[in-house]
């Protein structure tokens, strides 16, 4: 499983073929990715990392805050293409990427950790599989990688 975790300032998604549209203010976007081996360990471990990163700034200007500590909010998209692999050619590859009937079942399982971790009312979704407008506004920008192990 592969999370980019972007802090942010503001967040949201635009899907126009369902009306559908969230955001979120201060916390982050997680762009997820998840691959075959990935199992409900994996999601935890992610989830749960992600929830306790010390990347917002404390007084003195460093990262030592969490999403908990600021009161954050968090935007999860569902991102297949975190597994492309372009080492060959110019044409990226997915077959590391799962299929699309585990990929759910597990972004759904992620989802729902995370809102265990800091609240329901505090996460917002895309919807898996639909094209989406992201709408990120980067704080820093601060980029992490969180990978299972």
């Amino acid at each position: 499983m592969r999370a980019l975790v972007q802090r942010v300032k503001e967040g949201g998604v635009v899907i126009l073929s369902e009306k559908y549209t969230e955001s979120i203010g201060k916390g982050m976007v997680i762009l997820l990715g998840v691959t075959h081996a990935d199992t409900a360990d994996e999601v935890n471990f992610v989830a749960d990392k992600c929830c306790n990163l010390r990347i917002f700034e404390d007084d003195n200007e460093k990262m030592n805050l969490s999403l908990h500590d600021i009161n954050g909010e968090v935007l999860i998209i569902s991102q297949f293409t975190l597994y492309g692999d372009a080492r060959k050619g110019n044409r990226p590859s997915f077959v590391d990427a799962a299929r699309p009937e585990k990929a759910e079942e597990l972004y759904d399982m992620f989802v729902n950790r995370v809102k265990e971790n800091i609240g329901r009312q505090k996460v917002k979704t895309g919807i898996f599989g639909a094209m989406m407008e992201v709408k990120i506004i980067n704080d820093g920008p601060v980029t992490i990688i969180v990978e299972s192990k």
